[in-house]
């Protein structure tokens, strides 16, 4: 009696549905069956097997497909075909159906405007074919769908390839910061503080040119690299000296002899010459 009690309490907690593949999921459902009481519309299933961009590609689709020559369009079979996916379209899609009408319309007055006698324009030999028109606008929308198609075939950014980008740390030449006006003035400041501690008192007359301290200046800085900046200074000479030194320097960097950097903030005051001594 235990051992049959047991299977049916066993089948009492299974699910009712065993062994099937749930249709889908309804808040996180599963779902076994489609409701009896869904609503389906008419034309939710309907698949469109040709779609055209205008009118002008469906002309050109009915040409093509029935090997007509562009040249020469029997407009009888052409309008025919045209008319019959137009009644098509229409009871199905108003909107879309509109444009299509007017090309319609057109293709019934060339129609019959060809069962008419030609008529001759002043000037001209032969009556213009009243299928001219059309066939110029044909020829000049097959050529313009032939260069999209081939633009579309070559390969585009984003949908064929994608560009490599690579961040570089550190370029191949060091880029040194600018020396901020500001620790230029506080550099000087040092120096003068250092000249005011050596005192004088011989009393002479000395003058000091600019450009022979510039000439001095490049000559220190030829053969080396890069050079202190306090270094340039001689604060045994007196103020004098370190004024006329200090202005030959601002005058190097004027006419872009020198350069004055810095390896960061805060950090020592280099002068360098600014091109290579021949």
């Amino acid at each position: 009696m235990a051992s049959e009690a047991e299977p049916q309490v066993s089948a009492a907690a299974m699910p009712e549905v065993v062994d099937q593949v749930a249709l889908a999921r309804l808040y996180g459902e599963p779902l076994f069956a489609l409701p009896t009481d869904l609503y389906i519309p008419p034309d939710a299933l309907e698949v469109f097997l040709e779609a055209f961009e205008g009118p002008l590609d469906l002309l050109l689709y009915l040409i093509r497909k029935q090997n007509f020559n562009i040249l020469d369009i029997p407009m009888a079979g052409l309008t025919r075909q045209y008319l019959a996916y137009v009644e098509e379209i229409r009871s199905r899609n108003l909107e879309l159906a509109a444009e299509y009408l007017l090309m319609a319309a057109m293709l019934i007055e060339i129609k019959s405007r060809m069962l008419l006698p030609p008529k001759k324009q002043e000037g001209a030999e032969d009556a213009e074919d009243p299928r001219a028109a059309l066939v110029r606008r044909l020829l000049e929308y097959e050529q313009m769908k032939l260069a999209a198609g081939r633009l579309n075939a070559m390969p585009q950014h984003g949908r064929d390839f994608l560009c490599a980008k690579v961040h570089i740390e550190q370029s191949l030449q060091p880029r040194y910061p600018d020396v901020h006006l500001a620790e230029l003035q506080e550099a000087w400041r040092d120096i003068l503080k250092r000249a005011k501690l050596v005192q004088h008192h011989k009393i002479t007359r000395e003058e000091l040119s600019v450009r022979e301290h510039m000439s001095q200046v490049l000559k220190a800085l030829q053969g080396r690299r890069f050079v202190e900046f306090e270094t340039l200074f001689d604060p045994a000479r007196g103020s004098t000296v370190l004024v006329v030194t200090f202005i030959a320097l601002l005058e190097l960097a004027k006419e872009t002899l020198i350069e004055i950097t810095q390896a960061e903030a805060f950090a020592p005051i280099y002068v360098r010459l600014a091109y290579t001594p021949a």
